[in-house]
Formats: structure tokens, sequence, C-alpha cells
């Protein structure tokens, strides 16, 4: 599947600090310790409807990511899948009579222009479920194989399940206790009052075709992919195993995300599946939830529509903490536009203060836990002085503007 356009890096002058960050499964701040090129593994959209600023929060999360591991020298081998074959696209595509091959391919050109937009990095390699197929029939057959996995005893639907028990260590990425699990599990897409399932909490591997259904041919008879093996064969097939980071939204550490894990896991002999779990926090508006069911989310796509500048939508996101559960408001659109032509302003002055404190600030406060609002203070404080005081270094507007650029993604000339 072809990604989005690239976006150009400036080079800005020296090297960065080493990233650390948060990991959900250790609960604690760390390094991330790649090789010459780091690894990184974020689940996509499922692509029955447009981008919005939650989906934008995550994939503006790991562009910092990638962004702050290349300014520390590291290339970085990014991959991010498509759930382009799901119940929830073939939900809405019958609710709105159209073909659901025809809805996903609609929704995943908005993706790429709104990614696009919001000057977020491709991907090296953007997988859809579609073209995996065949490398989710190949790790099933090694599951069942190995007896991580098992066929339920039905004639009409022999679905096939992953054992929760396959792994010794799982639940250790969420660190959810059963009852948690339980409720997790049932709210979010699995179905753990299946007939012939050994355990409720066993994961869906491989769905027996069902009528007006799509499906695949398999050793095991046709049918369509889960949902996790989808996302473990792509990332295993093209990172292999212990990864440096996996990444989403806080919603898919359980179940997704512990399930993704433990499919690679119990193919690898126990390792690790990837050495860094990152979360994203969630997404409101106006102090509720944000999700489609209230009808309340905010569309990149209408936002760009409306003329709002996408380093505006950037800069409101990042006015927060990634992992911070947060609100989107008017007075934050109307803050990050401030925000922006205070700095545009700034960085076109004809002399400013020297840059160099700066962006080395920026590049700790970023290297810290993507610690964003400190980021966004440091240049504040710059700008603030520029358009103040003034200053004595023609340069400064200039270098400031490029460590804005390559770190934060902000253009500001």
């Amino acid at each position: 599947m072809q990604s989005w356009s690239d976006t150009p890096i400036p080079a800005v002058p020296g090297t960065g600090p080493p990233l650390r960050l948060h990991d959900t499964a250790d609960s604690c701040i760390r390094p991330v310790t790649p090789g010459k090129t780091a690894t990184m593994y974020v689940c996509g959209i499922t692509p029955y409807d447009a981008t919005h600023l939650g989906h934008a929060a995550t994939y503006l999360t790991f562009d910092l990511v990638n962004r702050v591991l290349r300014d520390a020298g590291r290339a970085v081998h990014y991959v991010q899948n498509v759930t382009d074959v799901d119940d929830p696209l073939f939900e809405r595509a019958n609710r709105d009579g159209v073909d659901w091959r025809d809805l996903g391919t609609g929704e995943i050109e908005l993706f790429r222009e709104d990614m696009a937009a919001l000057r977020v990095l491709p991907p090296r390699e953007y997988v859809g479920a579609i073209e995996s197929v065949e490398e989710v029939v190949e790790l099933v057959g090694k599951l069942l194989a190995s007896g991580a996995a098992y066929t339920v005893e039905d004639d009409r639907y022999p679905d096939i399940y992953f054992r929760t028990d396959a792994t010794e260590q799982f639940g250790y990425e969420s660190g959810y206790d059963r009852a948690t699990m339980e409720r997790l599990f049932a709210e979010r897409g699995g179905d753990p009052d299946r007939p012939g399932k050994r355990d409720p909490l066993d994961a869906l591997l491989w769905r027996a075709e069902r009528p007006g259904e799509p499906s695949w041919p398999s050793p095991f008879g046709p049918g369509r992919p889960g949902w996790h093996i989808e996302c473990a064969a792509i990332a295993v097939n093209r990172l292999g195993t212990e990864f440096d980071i996996q990444g989403g939204g806080s919603d898919l550490i359980y179940p997704h995300h512990e399930y993704s894990a433990a499919h690679g896991e119990a193919l690898a002999a126990g390792r690790r599946f990837a050495r860094h779990y990152v979360h994203t926090g969630m997404i409101g508006l106006d102090g509720e939830k944000m999700s489609k069911s209230k009808g309340n989310l905010v569309l990149v796509s209408k936002l760009r529509a409306r003329g709002v500048d996408p380093a505006v939508i950037r800069l409101g996101l990042f006015a927060g903490h990634y992992r911070a559960d947060r609100m989107w408001t008017d007075s934050v659109l109307t803050e990050a536009d401030t925000r922006l032509r205070h700095w545009r302003q700034a960085a076109a002055v004809a002399a400013a203060p020297p840059a160099a404190d700066t962006v080395a600030r920026l590049r700790t406060h970023l290297a810290d836990d993507l610690d964003t609002p400190a980021a966004l203070a440091a240049v504040d404080a710059w700008a603030h002085d520029a358009l103040e005081y003034g200053g004595a270094d023609p340069a400064a507007g200039a270098d400031i503007a490029t460590a804005v650029d390559a770190l934060l993604g902000v253009r500001l000339r």
C-alpha cells in the first residue's frame, strides 16, 4: 500500500540527546536503546471514518518520536498498518449502502491527505490487512502447530483461537487483573461468550467464512484474519521480534497490544515483542469524551476546510503532554493560533537573541519523554525576547525556524 508524500527535515547543527520514553509495561520512563536503525511499529486506522483529533494526536506523537530519534543520529524503520478488513468497516458500508472496499479506499486516501497536511513523516512501510492475509495464514499455521492455538469444535464455523495461557507472561504489558481484562475484552471487540472456546479471553486468530463476509483461502478453510494477529504478522515480518517501539492510543493497551505481543512472543519462544510499549492519551471535546457514538468528533479534514493551518493543529495538540487525557476546546485552538503567529513574527525579525540555548532546551525537553509543554515554553520565551527586546544575532531567527521545523514539524518561514 502506498504511503503519503515525504516531508523534508532540515538539518540542525549538532546531535540531540538520547530519547527516553515511558514504557507501559514497566510503568516508568527509561531510555530507548536502538542500534543504528531504530525500529517502530504504530497501529494504523480502521478506514471507516475520517481522521479525527484522537488519531492526529497519536500519529503526531510518534512523528515526534521519529524526529527525535533522527535528531539523535538514528535511522528509523517505521511500519504502520491499515486494518482494511474489519467488522466496523463492513457495518458502516452496509449502513451507507456502499461497497466496503470503496469506503476503505476513500477513507485511506483522506487519511493520507490529512497526514501529509500535518507534515507527519510517512512510514517506510504502510501495509494493509488485505495485502498481509498470506502472512497471517502462515503465522496462524505456526501457532496451531506449536499448540498455542486451537480450532473450536464447530462444523459450521471452525474459528481458530489463540490460547491465553500460551505465554507465561501474558498480561505483563497492561498489568490488568482478570476482572479488568474480562470487562475490556467484551467492550473492545472480544467475543467472551463464543461457544467452544477453552477460555473466554482466548482471542480470535482466524474467522471462518460467514455468508456475506469477505474471505480468503487457507489450509484451515476459507476465512479472514482476526484483529490482533494482523498486527503481529505485519510487525514480525518486517521488524522481527524485540523491535524498539510498539505504539498506539491508550485504548489499544488491552486487548489489542497485549494479544499482538503475545502472538509474537508465542512464535519467538517467549522473548519480549517490543522493548518499549508507548501509548498516547485520549482527546476529548469541551469536557466530554470524543466518540463516534456521541457525534462529537473533530475531524482534521473539516478543520483544514475551515482554513485552520495544520501547524495550529500540531501546536494545539502539543500543548498537552502526549500521555495525558486532555480536552480540545476553542481556546486551545485560539492559543495555538496565537502562538504560531508570535513564533513566525519572532523568526522574521532582523536580529534576535542567540538561538543555541533555546535549541538545546528544545532538544532536551523533547528527548525527556516528549515533554512538549516545556518545549513550547522554551520557544515562547525566545519569541517573547525577540519581539520585546530584539538582539544582535541576524541568524537566530533562521536557526530557530530550522530547529522548530526539524523537531516539532512546524514551519515558521
